[in-house]
Order: C-alpha cells, then structure tokens, then sequence
C-alpha cells in the first residue's frame, strides 16, 4: 500500500510539473504568432505599397487637372492649393517613390535582362518629371497666378505631367510591379518590403502614407473636389 501511494505521489507530481510547464509556454508561443502576424499578414507587400502610392500620385493628378479648368475658365486658383500638391509630389513622388524604383526596383530588372526598355523609359519619364515639377513649383506663386502668360505656361507644364504620369503608372501597375517576383528572391522581396517601410518612416515619421493621404484630402477640400459622390453621373 505504501509503494501504491508513493507511485501516486509521483505521477501526480509529474502531472503537475506538466502541467505547468505547458502553461509557461504559451505566453511566448502566443507572442510569437502574434509576431509573425504583424510582420508577415498585416505588412503590406512591396508591389501593394508602391501601388497605393501611385494613388496619392493620381489622386494629384486630380488637382492638376482641377486647375487646368480653372486657368482655361478664367478663374482664381489659390496658389498655395497647388504648391502644395507640386510639393507632395517632389517630396513624396520624386524623392521617396521614384527613388525607391531606382534603387530597389529598376536594378533587379537591369540585371536579370527582363523588361529593360521599359525600365529605361520609366528612369526617362522620372527625370522629365522632375524638369515639370520644377517649373510647375515656378510657376505657383500668387506673383505668376496674376500673369496671363504665366498661367498658360502653367497649365501647359501640368498637361504635360498629367498626360506622362497617367500611362506610366498605368503601365508600371500592369506590367512591373506584377513582375516583381520574377527578379527577385522569396529573402529579396521580403527584405525589399522593410528597406521601403524604413525609408518612409526616416522620411515622414510612422504612418506617413496616412499622413500624405491627409494633406492630399486637405487640399482637395480647398478645391472642392474632395466629395466623391459629386462625380457621380446623374442617372
């Protein structure tokens, strides 16, 4: 009987330490799939973050073209309204999304042969863009605001860039982003997508993407076209 109850002892014992060290697992268990969900499911992929970066690019263009209708109709455009989108998009386009294109982008596609004359073609467009730019951030003051001969200069320079940036980020959408895969790694691609969210948070603090966002819809506001449904076609 004595030998029973020590046997008892003992499995109870080893039940418990079981136990035990079962439940001192979980907490770090737990914290390593909730680890891997916030870098892995939640993050955003490189294609999708450039993507919806081509969204704050379209909706500028937006601006652009809102401004456009006003020179031709004659009417006031308050300057600070556009040169603050040609600053969104030097600061925000130019020297952070097309600058992650030429580093981390275009150079993969170089060198494994694929898709080369139309990364060229796009390298082209951003530097015209950036020749655009220049002159459209010229040309927004109230100064050259009150200048008829400016204002045509003006809503020539935003034509211009209105009609390149449609189809090159139409084509990059369709055609490179989709291909990045292709040319890279499974490591290349996963390292890709945390050098693009380091260099916004460097850039514009953490949640610059929603920060941008905010300053595009405040302007937006201050032209009037921020409403979605007023584009709307009446039935």
């Amino acid at each position: 009987m004595e030998t029973m109850r020590v046997l008892r002892s003992l499995a109870i014992i080893v039940f418990a330490a079981g136990v035990l060290a079962g439940c001192a697992g979980r907490p770090g268990q737990k914290a390593e799939s909730e680890g891997r969900k916030e870098s892995g499911t939640a993050q955003v992929s490189p294609p999708e973050d450039l993507m919806r970066e081509h969204g704050v690019l379209r909706r500028i263009l937006l601006v652009y073209e809102e401004a456009i209708r006003r020179i031709e109709a004659n009417q006031d455009i308050p300057p600070q309204a556009l040169a603050d989108s040609a600053g969104i998009v030097r600061r925000f386009v130019e020297d952070y999304h097309e600058k992650l294109e030429e580093d981390h982008i275009f150079p993969k596609f170089e060198q494994a042969g694929k898709l080369v004359d139309l990364v060229q073609t796009l390298r082209a467009q951003h530097k015209a863009g950036r020749s655009l730019t220049d002159e459209i951030q010229r040309l927004s003051t109230p100064t050259a605001m009150k200048d008829a001969d400016s204002r045509k200069k003006l809503a020539d320079a935003l034509r211009k860039f209105i009609a390149m940036y449609q189809v090159h980020a139409a084509r990059e959408d369709t055609v490179l982003f989709p291909a990045i895969r292709d040319v890279v790694t499974p490591e290349e691609f996963d390292a890709m997508g945390d050098q693009f969210e380091a260099k916004e948070n460097e850039l514009f603090g953490e949640s610059g993407f929603e920060k941008v966002v905010e300053q595009v819809a405040a302007i937006e506001k201050t032209l009037g076209i921020y409403e979605l449904d007023q584009f709307t076609p009446a039935p």
